[in-house]
């Protein structure tokens, strides 16, 4: 039987604490990257100790906190403090730059910053001179100084442990002040164009978003997470809101480095992840098996066909039997069962999120017995308002509508209108730009387009801003061409398809950096540069006849007329990646424009 209703995250918090202290609650890995636990007393006495420490620093009701770090569980512990002091987080991406950090830090009005090492402490120092509303940084793993202006998580908790000898009750006093509509967390957006959006969510809001994955029911106590999203970003932040419901045991490791090694040591039975992360696989596991060509390429395309049956039927609701139980038996013994022990060996499923999934890789994993739950949220809305159940899924959508979360299509373009107690209060000091996103019945203006079936699945078909007229006056949804191309080669990394307002499409493409160097292995290019190997006409050939394939599909007004391979992929270091790997199309179309232009110089005039 689930609580009863919160009226803050700190109140779930306490609750979860109280009634399962000595449950499992986080595994982190030490200096060694040996895997420690902390049980959720042991939780609850460090966001306490953490929490005093900042009411000693003096933060009021409503201060903003930014914590600029990467995936950590000091991120949750910090985060659940700074709540627990009746302060608001603000998020801020280990990646981004000092002059990032500085408009986000000053645009929250955040008085404190707590900043993972020195490196990120140096940002700050950086801009120091900006920061005037900055009390004290406190940084996990950097160095105390700067006249006391930077002081170490360990610190903060000893002035808490005295604080709370001589405040004693008043953490308790605190927490039962805070309000379902106070301020929790400042999102900032990572935006293609322009400053970015703080995201205002409330406590309310989070509560919300783990009560509907509470009542979805397909993630216990007795499941295992692996957590290594970027907490900053929405997607891990609401995790975060389902481990303290729930109380689901995670490990939390944030080095994307670490994931395929600590997936075999933690053995979770789920994870949520983006969908650039199953392209990677499936790109590896498909380019793999052609290489190996001969007997093991045909067990490997035979054992796939025996799972695409036995998929077709689970979607169907219903279990192999006979011969082809015994088939699939067998697949699942010679190729499947290897692909399992790379994530663990134990994963039930997992959860993808952030961008698009395309429908033919979710179909792959779901043939090798891997489960891929699509879902769908905007940082405004919360992160998750729409999902897959294990037990209800259809590939290609992002499923039904979360516990309490109202849907509307509207009439004419086709945009997703959502409502619930998890969108966003607005956007912090941008009323013009609230009052374009939420309407005065409080729906969220979500601008991505999506079509409603009779079951109440909700399929995503493109973002309103993305979609492409030519000037011939028919549109064309680019993510969908992406991301079919993307299944066609291993060699294909990333695809930004063109073309609005001019008189055809064409495309720009990255070959991905992890595949390449097999190819030039295999075709006798060893020895060459990434950027050599993406003008060489070979490979262009490969490229060339794959668009080829995808334009038969096409309507001529879809097709890729013209298209150039990129001397580099798409990198967060360069911006053309937001957190969650969705290629930001602006920064992209604007930093290659030479190129674009081009395709198109001698061509029909273009709409004005």
């Amino acid at each position: 039987m689930a609580a009863a209703s919160f009226s803050s995250v700190p109140e779930m918090f306490l609750h979860r604490v109280s009634s399962t202290p000595d449950a499992d609650a986080f595994y982190y890995p030490d200096e060694d990257d040996r895997w420690q636990t902390l049980l959720w007393q042991d939780v609850g006495d460090q966001v306490r100790d953490i929490a005093g420490g900042l009411a000693s620093l003096g933060i009021e009701k409503g201060d903003r906190v930014s914590i600029l770090s990467n995936t950590r569980v000091d991120w949750i512990l910090a985060d659940l403090g700074i709540l627990c002091a009746t302060g608001a987080t603000t998020t801020i991406y280990p990646s981004n730059t000092a002059e990032e950090c500085e408009y986000i830090v000053g645009d929250s009005g955040s008085r404190f910053v707590i900043a993972e090492d020195d490196s990120q402490v140096e940002k700050l120092l950086e801009v120091r001179d900006q920061l005037g509303d900055v009390v004290k940084v406190i940084t996990f793993d950097g160095r105390p100084g700067h006249d006391g202006w930077v002081i170490t998580l360990r610190q903060l908790v000893e002035l808490g442990r005295t604080w709370h000898a001589d405040n004693p009750g008043v953490y308790e006093e605190r927490i039962a002040a805070v309000e379902s509509g106070d301020l929790a967390t400042l999102i900032y957006t990572s935006g293609t164009t322009g400053k970015p959006k703080g995201v205002i969510l409330s406590h309310d809001a989070w509560v919300f978003e783990g009560e509907a994955m509470d009542r979805m029911g397909f993630m216990s106590p007795a499941d295992k997470q692996y957590l290594w999203l970027p907490l900053a970003h929405s997607f891990g932040k609401v995790l975060e809101a389902a481990i303290i419901r729930i109380g689901v045991p995670t490990a939390i490791d944030g080095r994307i480095d670490r994931i395929v090694p600590n997936l075999a040591q933690v053995q979770p039975t789920f994870m949520g992840a983006v969908p650039r992360i199953f392209e990677k696989v499936y790109n590896k596991v498909l380019g793999g098996a052609q290489d190996a060509g001969g007997l093991k390429w045909r067990i490997f395309s035979w054992s796939l066909a025996v799972g695409k049956d036995v998929s077709a039927l689970r979607q169907q609701g219903k279990e192999p039997s006979g011969l082809l139980a015994l088939k699939h038996r067998i697949a699942d013994r010679l190729v499947f069962s290897k692909l399992k022990a790379t994530f663990g060996g134990r994963v039930r499923f997992f959860i993808s999120g952030g961008a698009p999934l395309n429908k033919e890789i979710a179909e792959f994993f779901h043939a090798a017995d891997i489960l891929i739950l699509e879902g769908y949220g905007l940082t405004e809305s919360a992160a998750a308002s729409f999902c897959n159940r294990p037990d209800n899924f259809k590939f290609g959508s992002v499923g039904p509508a979360l516990p309490g979360v109202e849907l509307k299509i509207e009439p004419g373009n086709g945009e997703i209108l959502i409502r619930s107690r998890g969108v966003m209060g607005g956007y912090h000091n941008r009323p013009e730009a609230t009052a374009e996103a939420l309407d005065d019945e409080g729906w969220l203006h979500t601008g991505d387009v999506g079509e409603l079936d009779d079951q109440g699945i909700l399929k995503i078909t493109d973002r309103i801003k993305d979609l492409i007229k030519t000037s011939g006056g028919k549109y064309v949804a680019p993510q969908e061409l992406e991301n079919r191309l993307k299944v066609m080669s291993p060699l294909i990394g990333q695809v930004v398809v063109h073309g609005n307002r001019r008189n055809f499409c064409s495309a720009l493409l990255t070959i991905d950096p992890d595949a390449v160097p097999k190819w030039a292995e295999d075709n006798g290019k060893k020895g060459l540069s990434y950027a050599e190997l993406t003008q060489d006409p070979d490979l262009r050939k490969l490229v060339e006849d794959k668009v080829a394939a995808l334009n038969a599909t096409l309507a001529s007004y879809e097709t890729i007329k013209k298209f150039a391979i990129l001397d580099e992929d798409f990198s967060l270091e360069a911006g053309e990646l937001t957190a969650s790997l969705k290629v930001k199309r602006k920064v992209v179309e604007t930093k290659y424009k030479e190129i674009l232009d081009g395709f198109y110089t001698g061509a029909i005039k273009e709409l004005s």
